[in-house]
């Protein structure tokens, strides 16, 4: 396998993580909270920040480097319209990615704290629930974004 077919390769795989990962996030917190079972939405919650903090996270270091090196290689310049968008938009995705992890990480305990004391979900879990899912629309368009310009690498200007 040659040098650039490698690149794209795990550009691409970390491309479908990010994408991947954070839909199944999304899916398995809102099924969860859905229930109103603090210790179903804690274990849930447990399991999702483990997996940002392992696939997402090393999602996002892998794809800029990734990414740089292919622009090197295929001699693409960083003012190409679809690459500064590209950019642009990682960027607003770990805007909205960062504080979700927190997000995810206080509902868990809070969660946790419910089911440990038999008592119902607190109302900041509730609070920070509606914000978590509120963030999950701009990082998810975001995303989908990126990969359409990545596949497409429109002429922007």
């Amino acid at each position: 396998m040659d040098w650039i077919a490698l690149l794209r390769w795990m550009h691409t795989i970390g491309a479908c993580v990010l994408l991947g990962t954070g839909a199944g996030i999304a899916f398995f917190m809102v099924m969860a909270h859905r229930t109103g079972n603090a210790a179903l939405i804690a274990h849930t919650a447990r399991i999702v920040v483990i997996t940002d903090w392992v696939f997402t996270a090393s999602a996002v270091v892998v794809q800029p480097i990734t990414g740089a090196l292919l622009a090197q290689a295929l001699g693409w310049s960083w003012s190409e319209g679809w690459l500064v968008l590209s950019l642009v938009l990682y960027v607003v995705t770990g805007c909205f990615w960062l504080p979700v992890v927190w997000m995810q990480t206080t509902m868990r305990d809070l969660a946790a704290e419910a089911a440990r004391t038999n008592a119902p979900l607190p109302e900041r879990y509730h609070r920070l629930y509606r914000a978590w899912f509120v963030c999950g629309f701009p990082a998810f368009f975001a995303v989908l974004g990126i990969l359409w310009l990545m596949v497409a690498r429109p002429g922007l200007w």
